[in-house]
């Protein structure tokens, strides 16, 4: 009998060492491979030196084009069982030809973040007002989110937080959601650093992403200088993928503040780190890198923002503030007391445990799946505002591809 296909249109190739994005993709792809789904994997974007080799995983790729019929031909005779994209541009883009020509494929969208709740709480940074959930009902993106949400016979949402907005804010039926976390597993004993083996702060983050370098800034300009007067030893090291010049520029020895670009083993730079920074003023999802620290042995000071969906009713493995004063002052008081440090550390493995472990989540996930395949159709009959949002009227990212594929002729 043959293997069940997978098919995934992911908006970019999978890095990595470069995102926490990129990390969830090869966690998605290894949970479908153990229930038995052949995995390929599309992309009309261009391929990097960083990006993951799919086709040592057994996974089959294919570049593919926007805005072109030939994407249909693709689909028709790969015919998957089931279709995974890659956030929810990617579904604007191609799901109307996969429900066209696979119309019996069940649609899957992997959010990755809330990009609405980000870029509606980076607006209100820009213009210095405080964020309100109400916010959201306004926003455009929100609108194609949503809409892209609904289109899906399911959506793969990252945060409980993101959950509860999708279900109490823009009443979301249930039933298209489903809680699936970034998985974060134990460490070896022996690579847990102690107190006294670590030195120095870190921040890692990929600089593509708008609130990893708004936090650099935060790091410069408000928080490294109160640091300096009481650790003037101290060394605060920048790393991340795809630094611009404007990152660069904050590169100051002076004030012991080292832009490093890109961390050739990100592992190694977060384990050997005494805290991991986050002073994240907005975004949405899980942030890999503080999961990470967590695994890694290493406490965290963030934000709100940064701790969201994270520890729940746990205690954070570090500090979390929003004040900056008040951020560069447990800064301090962590870097200096053992004790504190050596709890936050356990915190930390706490949270994973009971939290973030994969064995919590893929049998379900299985569950949701397997029963979604064997009961599509009164599913997608409950599904009244996607259906109608696959009527052709309300199809106006099919008619703009289909003019846009006329003008390329």
């Amino acid at each position: 009998m043959k293997n069940k296909t997978l098919l995934i249109i992911g908006l970019v190739w999978p890095e990595p060492k470069s995102s926490a994005a990129g990390t969830r993709m090869l966690q998605l792809i290894e949970l479908f491979q153990k229930q038995g789904f052949s995995v390929v994997f599309a992309s009309a974007a261009q391929e990097s030196d960083f990006s993951y080799d799919l086709k040592s995983i057994g996974v089959t790729t294919q570049k593919i084009v926007l805005n072109s019929n030939t994407f249909d031909d693709f689909i028709k005779e790969l015919n998957p069982e089931m279709v995974l994209f890659d956030r929810f541009v990617i579904e604007e883009q191609f799901g109307w030809r996969v429900y066209e020509n696979c119309p019996n494929a069940l649609r899957i969208l992997d959010t990755e973040d809330l990009h609405c709740l980000r870029l509606t709480r980076q607006n209100a940074v820009k213009k210095n007002i405080e964020f309100q959930l109400s916010d959201l009902l306004t926003s455009e993106i929100a609108k194609r989110e949503i809409a892209s949400i609904l289109r899906c016979d399911l959506s793969l949402i990252i945060s409980e937080f993101e959950m509860k907005i999708l279900i109490e804010t823009f009443k979301i039926n249930p039933d298209l959601l489903h809680y699936l976390p970034l998985f974060y597993g134990f460490t070896a004993e022996n690579l847990i650093l102690s107190f006294h083996q670590k030195k120095d702060f870190v921040f890692i983050g990929n600089f593509l992403h708008e609130p990893n370098w708004d936090a650099v800034k935060q790091l410069k300009e408000k928080i490294w200088p109160e640091i300096r007067k009481e650790l003037p030893d101290a060394i605060m090291h920048i790393y991340g993928a795809y630094p611009s010049q404007k990152v660069l520029q904050l590169h100051n020895p002076k004030e012991n503040f080292m832009i490093h670009g890109r961390a050739e083993n990100a592992r190694d730079v977060i384990r050997n780190a005494k805290i991991l920074l986050a002073p994240i003023r907005f975004g949405a999802g899980l942030k890999g890198k503080l999961l990470e620290a967590m695994q890694l042995g290493t406490p965290s000071i963030t934000t709100n923002i940064g701790a969201e969906g994270i520890n729940a009713n746990y205690n954070w493995n570090g500090f979390i503030a929003d004040d900056f004063n008040e951020f560069a002052s447990k800064v301090v008081l962590l870097y200096q007391e053992e004790s504190i440090w050596n709890q936050s550390q356990k915190n930390g493995f706490k949270i994973l445990e009971n939290r973030f472990k994969v064995d919590l989540f893929e049998n379900m996930f299985a569950d949701k799946i397997n029963f979604l395949q064997s009961n599509l159709e009164s599913h997608r009959k409950q599904n009244f505002m996607g259906n109608l949002l696959l009527h052709h009227t309300a199809l106006s990212t099919k008619y703009m591809s289909r003019w846009i594929e006329e003008k390329n002729k």
